[in-house]
């Protein structure tokens, strides 16, 4: 299990890539302080950057995206007393849901 954020894990794969900023930036069409900002957690990410940035990075898409929304998740519950509580409950109505939702695509 990662404690590393998406940002500080995108800024590893760019390193590793050995990507200047500026050009990644220029990739995706933003402003270089937009991306370093993201990078350093001071700017929330979009899943369309998140996927964009596997592609340039020729990396696991599902693994960032996994990365991605668990930052998301941590966001809302982090400074909640219930927090992990929600979360079990949560993951309980997700399996039922999808369950749910599997046995009607099972009929069609």
């Amino acid at each position: 299990m990662s404690t590393e954020t998406i940002g500080k894990k995108l800024r590893a794969l760019r390193e590793e890539k050995e990507l200047p900023l500026r050009k990644v930036a220029a990739i995706l069409d933003i402003d270089v302080a937009i991306l370093s900002k993201m990078e350093r957690g001071e700017r929330k990410i979009t899943k369309d950057i998140v996927l964009k940035l596997a592609n340039i990075y020729d990396h696991n898409p599902n693994e960032l995206l996994i990365s991605f929304l668990s930052d998301k998740i941590l966001y809302e519950i982090q400074n909640e007393d219930l927090g992990i509580e929600a979360l079990k409950v949560a993951e309980e109505r997700v399996k039922y849901l999808k369950a749910k939702n599997g046995n009607k695509n099972d009929r069609a």
